[in-house]
């Protein structure tokens, strides 16, 4: 029998948590939960493309409810630290890394 899983939200927020202070992975504040967790949602959502589909989703929805994209969505992935640390060994993981910090950049108001 399988164990439920912890809760979605509190997850996201733990890797919005490491995505903006680029803290490792095992330095995550607790009440994000055990950070093996934490660590492991985010390689799943990395390898299957969840973020690159959740990313393609808002672009589609902005650029449909806008007409287009203009100039100001061009904001630094630097202001991101896990994505300037580049903490995360595998290319596939730090590509999901940087599609969250894209995502959370088109999904600011």
């Amino acid at each position: 029998m399988r164990g439920r899983w912890r809760d979605h939200r509190q997850v996201i927020n733990g890797i919005i948590h490491r995505l903006g202070t680029g803290v490792q992975w095992r330095e995550l504040p607790e009440r994000f939960g055990p950070w093996k967790t934490v660590h492991k949602r985010h390689l799943l959502r990395s390898a299957d493309g969840t973020w690159e589909r959740l990313l393609r989703h808002v672009q589609s929805a902005v650029d449909a409810a806008e007409g287009g994209i203009d100039g100001n969505i061009n904001v630094e992935l630097k202001q991101f630290r896990a994505v300037a640390t580049r903490y995360d060994k595998r290319g596939y993981v730090y590509l999901g890394t940087v599609t969250a910090a894209a995502l959370l950049i088109w999904l600011r108001p």
